[in-house]
């Protein structure tokens, strides 16, 4: 069994939730090997990866639930405590996870045909989020 370390660096920030469809990155890191799984962790307490359809509707849709899920413009302790104004993006985030594995065979994940990996990254300025992505199998 061997294993191989992969990092992917996106620039979020630009919105008040960036989502980003890193697929494409896994299936390349994966390619080559015979079978195992990968997988994907992302970096920092304020993002998190999961596996949607993306889609513009559903983009809008799961952008719109974690505003009226956890609003920005109310008082969170950690606001309080920290003075950063991001208990939002802590709170969002800690309803995804910080990592997801997929197995693969023949250098092919086992993705739904509408599945794809998504990062999320909910914090409020701008930064290089890392996503590390550990390819674990026989190749």
């Amino acid at each position: 069994m061997e294993i191989e370390t992969i990092e992917v660096v996106l620039s979020a920030g630009d919105e008040e939730i960036d989502v980003f469809d890193i697929t494409q990155e896994v299936r390349k890191a994966i390619s080559g090997w015979k079978e195992g799984f990968v997988n994907v962790f992302v970096q920092g307490s304020t993002g998190g990866v999961t596996v949607m359809e993306y889609e513009s509707g559903l983009l809008k849709d799961i952008k719109e639930m974690f505003r009226e899920l956890i609003p920005k413009d109310r008082e969170y302790a950690h606001n309080l405590t920290w003075g950063d104004a991001n208990g939002h993006s802590h709170l969002r985030a800690s309803l995804l996870k910080p990592c997801l594995t997929i197995p693969f065979k023949d250098g092919v994940d086992f993705l739904g045909t509408w599945q794809q990996v998504v990062v999320m990254d909910f914090d409020n300025k701008k930064r290089k989020r890392k996503v590390i992505l550990q390819v674990v199998g026989k190749r």
